[in-house]
C-alpha cells in the first residue's frame, strides 16, 4: 500500500512529462507556422507573453497618501493571463496535446494516494498497527557506508502522508477549473505530481540521505512551478531567488548530515536515534572551534536547512515573491509541501535536539520572532496572495516555537491543522483573483460578497480558523486548538527564552487577528473599487473550484475538535506511539492543559481585539487607517517594505558580489591573468612581427644588400675565430 501511495504521483508525473513531450512538437509548429505567416516582425511569438499594462495606481482607501509606495501592487498581469485572459495579449498558444489526459491521469493518480494516506492514517495513527519499515531497494554502497531506499512508517509519517496527499488531491481538481485555458496544462500537472512525489520522499525517508534526496526534489518543483510562467520576468526572478535562497539553507542542511555521519558513522535514522544518548557529550573540531559540543553544531547546521526551506527569518524572503507562481501553486508550497518540510525534519531529529539546549533556545528565538515579524508586515500588504504568504511564515514561526520547547506533537498537530485552513485561503483567493478577472490588489476590490456568495463564506471560515476562534473550554475551529496549545507550552516552558517566545506568539496573534479580517473587509465588503466593466463579470467560481473549497472548510472547521485529543491530548501517547523517538516531553503536554486563565484567554482577547480594531479601520470609519499612515509615514513604509531586510541583502550581498564578480572580471581576469599571459604574450609577438615586417620591403637590391651585410659578417667571424 505504501509503495502506491508514494509512487502514484511519480507514475503521474512521468506520464504527464511523456505527454507534455509530446505536444511541445505540436506547440513548436504552430510557432514556426505563426511566424511564417506573421510576415518579418508584424508578432512577436513571444513577447505576448510578458506583455503588461501599464495601469494608474488609484488612491488607497486605507492608507492614504503612501500607497503609492506598495511595490507590489498590481494588476495580476501574469505570463499568460493566469488562465483565461489571452486575448489581451496577442496571439494564443494552441493546447498543448493531452492536457485533458494528463489531468484526469495525475490528479486521479494523486486522489487514490490520499485515500490510502487516509486509510494508513486510521490503521497506524488511530489504529493499533506498529510502526515498520519497507524496503525499496539497496539505494548504494561505498566501503562501509550502505543506504538503502526504504519507508519508514509510524505515526508522524501517516500524517505528513495526510496532509500532503489530501491538499495536493485537492489542487489538482482545483487547477483542472482555474487553469483550464492556459496552454501549458500537462507541463503544469507534470510539475504538481513531481512536487508531491518529492515531498513524499522526504516524509517517508529512512535516512538522511533519502531526505535529502526529497529535500532536494522539492526545491526544484517548486523552482519549476514558481517560474511556470518562465517569459514573465518577476516570475523568473522569484523562481531563481526561492532556488538560491534555499541552498543557503541546504548547505548548512548537508553539512549536518557530513557531521552526523562523522560522529555516528551512519545515516540511518535508527542507529542515530539508538546511539544518540551515547554522543550528547561528544566534541570535534569545526571552524577552529577545538572542542565543539557534536549535538549543538549538528543541530544548528540541521537547522540552518529548516530556517531555508520553512521561510525562518533571515532566510524568508523567497516566500512572498513565491507568489508569481500559479495561485494552485502558492497552496500547495504553503500548506502541505515545502514550507512544512522544515518542521517535519526538526521534529523527525528531535532526538538530537533534546540533546541541545542551545539549539532549542536557538529555534524558540527565530521561531517568535519570525511570527512577529511576518504578522506585523502582513498588517499593511494590499496583495491579496502576499497578505497570506505572510501568514504562512508567521505560523511556520507558531510551529517552531512548539518544537524548541519540546512540545513537538503540538507542533506537528499546528502543521496539520494549518494545511487545512492555509489551503482553503489560498485556493478562496484563487477563487476572488478568478472572479475579478486576475486583479491581486485588494484595494481595487470590495462589495463582492453577494456576488460570490460561496467563495465569501469559505474565506470567512479559513478566516475564523487562522485567527484562531472559539469559545475557551468549550468548542472552537481547527487553529483554535492547535496554536493556543502553542502559546500556552510556550507559557509552560521553562526555558529561559520560552517567555519571549510566549509574548511574541500573543502579540503575533492579534497582528494575525486584524490583517485577516483587514483582508475579509478589503476584499467583500464596502462600496466597490474595480472597474465597472470587471464589476458586471464578477461570478461564481465553478463547481470544479468549490468543491475542494467546501472540503477544505470542513477539514478547517473540525480537524481541531475532531483530533486535538489524539495530537495533545490525554491519548498523545498512544496516538504517536513512540514516532516522535522519545523527544516530546509529558510534562509540557500536562503542563500546558493546566496554565492559569488568564493565559489561556489571552489568544482569545487578542484574536477579538484584532477583529473590532479592524471592523472600525475598515467598515466604520475608513479614515482611521489612511490618517494613520500619514501620521506614522516612517513606520508604514518600514512595515510595507518588510522591514527593508531585501535592501539590505541587495547591498550586503547582492552588490557587493557583483562588484566582486565584476573585480575579478576585469582586474583579476582580463588585466592580470590576460593582460601577463596569453595577451600580453600574444601582443608582444605582434609587436615584433610588425617590426620583422619591415624588413619585408618586396626590392631585390634590398635583399642583396642584406646578403652582402650577412657575407661580410660570416667572413669577419671566421677571421676573427681563426686569429683566436
Amino acid at each position: 500500500m505504501f509503495q502506491a501511495i508514494v509512487f502514484l504521483p511519480l507514475i503521474g508525473a512521468i506520464i504527464g512529462g511523456a505527454i507534455t513531450l509530446l505536444g511541445a512538437y505540436r506547440i513548436r509548429a504552430a510557432e514556426l507556422a505563426q511566424m511564417g505567416g506573421a510576415g518579418h516582425g508584424h508578432h512577436d511569438h513571444h513577447g505576448h507573453h510578458a506583455h503588461v499594462v501599464e495601469v494608474e495606481q488609484p488612491q488607497d482607501p486605507t492608507m492614504g497618501h503612501a500607497a503609492h509606495a506598495d511595490p507590489h501592487a498590481h494588476h495580476d498581469a501574469h505570463g499568460h493571463g493566469d488562465h483565461d485572459d489571452h486575448d489581451s495579449h496577442g496571439p494564443v498558444q494552441p493546447v498543448a496535446t493531452g492536457a485533458r489526459v494528463t489531468e484526469m491521469i495525475t490528479t486521479g493518480a494523486v486522489m487514490i494516494a490520499a485515500l490510502l494516506s487516509w486509510v494508513a492514517f486510521f490503521q497506524y495513527g488511530l489504529g493499533h498497527h506498529e510502526a515498520e519499515r519497507v524496503q525499496v531497494l539497496r539505494w548504494m554502497t561505498s566501503g562501509a557506508l550502505e543506504i538503502d531506499w526504504a519507508l519508514r512508517i509510524d505515526t508522524m509519517t501517516v500524517v505528513m502522508l495526510v496532509v500532503v496527499n489530501s491538499v495536493s488531491a485537492l489542487v489538482h481538481l482545483y487547477s483542472t477549473g482555474y487553469m483550464h485555458e492556459d496552454p501549458q496544462r500537462p507541463r503544469f500537472f507534470t510539475y504538481l505530481s513531481l512536487f508531491t512525489f518529492a515531498m513524499l520522499m522526504l516524509v517517508t525517508s529512512d535516512n538522511l540521505v533519502q531526505m535529502f534526496f526529497g529535500w532536494e526534489g522539492v526545491g526544484l518543483a517548486s523552482y519549476l512551478l514558481i517560474g511556470f510562467w518562465y517569459t514573465k520576468p518577476s516570475a523568473s526572478a522569484a523562481a531563481i531567488k526561492a532556488f538560491v535562497v534555499n541552498r543557503v539553507g541546504d548547505f548548512g542542511f548537508a553539512l549536518g548530515i557530513f557531521a552526523i555521519y562523522a560522529v555516528f558513522g551512519s545515516v540511518s535514522f535508527e542507529t542515530i536515534f539508538a546511539d544518540a544518548p551515547g554522543k550528547a557529550a561528544a566534541t570535534f573540531s569545526f571552524l577552529g572551534w577545538g572542542e565543539a559540543p557534536a549535538m549543538t553544531v549538528i543541530c544548528l547546521l540541521l537547522f540552518m536547512g529548516a530556517m531555508g526551506k520553512s521561510a525562518q527569518f533571515g532566510l524568508h524572503t523567497w516566500l512572498p515573491d513565491a507568489m508569481e507562481g500559479p495561485t494552485p501553486v502558492s497552496a500547495l508550497i504553503h500548506a502541505a509541501t515545502m514550507v512544512t518540510a522544515g518542521v517535519f525534519m526538526v521534529a523527525r531529529m528531535s532526538p538530537l535536539f533534546e540533546l541541545s539546549h542551545t539549539a532549542l533556545a536557538v529555534v524558540i528565538f527565530f521561531g517568535a520572532t519570525t511570527a512577529f515579524f511576518a504578522a506585523t508586515v502582513g498588517l499593511v500588504q494590499n496583495d491579496i496572495k502576499r497578505v497570506i504568504a505572510y501568514s504562512t511564515c508567521s505560523q511556520l514561526g507558531y510551529m517552531f516555537v512548539a518544537l524548541g520547547v519540546g512540545a513537538y506533537s503540538a507542533g506537528m498537530f499546528h502543521l496539520f491543522t494549518h494545511a487545512f485552513f492555509k489551503a482553503l485561503l489560498f485556493l478562496g483567493a484563487g477563487s476572488v483573483i478568478h472572479a475579478m478577472h486576475h486583479e491581486q490588489d485588494m484595494r481595487r476590490m470590495g462589495g463582492i460578497r453577494r456576488l460570490v456568495p460561496l467563495t465569501y463564506w469559505m474565506m470567512i471560515i479559513g478566516t475564523l480558523a487562522l485567527t484562531g476562534f472559539g469559545i475557551p473550554g468549550v468548542i472552537g475551529t481547527a487553529g483554535y486548538y492547535s496554536k493556543d496549545a502553542i502559546i500556552e507550552a510556550a507559557f509552560a516552558s521553562e526555558q529561559p527564552i520560552a517567555m519571549y517566545a510566549f509574548v511574541l506568539t500573543v502579540v503575533a496573534a492579534l497582528f494575525t487577528s486584524f490583517y485577516s479580517w483587514r483582508l475579509i473587509f478589503l476584499t467583500f465588503h464596502g462600496a466597490p473599487r474595480a472597474p465597472l466593466e470587471v464589476m458586471k463579470h464578477v461570478h461564481e467560481s465553478p463547481r470544479v473550484m468549490t468543491i475542494p473549497l467546501i472540503i477544505l472548510g470542513v477539514g478547517a472547521l473540525l480537524a481541531g475538535v475532531v483530533f486535538s485529543g489524539d495530537f495533545i491530548g490525554h491519548h498523545y501517547a498512544e496516538f504517536w506511539k513512540g514516532s516522535l523517538a522519545g523527544g516530546d516531553h509529558p510534562e509540557i503536554i500536562e503542563a500546558m492543559h493546566h496554565v492559569p486563565l488568564w493565559v489561556r484567554l489571552s489568544p482569545f482577547v487578542m484574536m477579538a481585539l484584532g477583529f473590532v480594531t479592524s471592523y472600525y479601520f475598515y467598515i466604520v470609519n475608513p479614515r482611521v487607517p489612511v490618517e494613520l499612515a500619514r501620521r506614522h509615514d516612517v513606520l508604514y513604509r518600514f512595515l510595507l517594505n518588510k522591514w527593508y531586510v531585501d535592501e539590505v541583502y541587495e547591498v550586503v550581498f547582492v552588490r557587493s558580489a557583483k562588484w566582486l564578480g565584476r573585480f575579478l572580471w576585469k582586474t583579476g581576469d582580463g588585466r592580470i591573468i590576460d593582460g601577463f599571459g596569453p595577451n600580453g604574450v600574444a601582443a608582444r609577438v605582434m609587436d615584433v612581427t610588425r617590426g620583422v615586417v619591415q624588413l619585408q620591403s618586396g626590392y631585390v637590391y634590398h635583399y642583396a644588400f642584406a646578403m652582402l651585410i650577412g657575407v661580410a659578417g660570416l667572413f669577419t667571424w671566421f677571421m676573427f675565430g681563426g686569429v683566436g
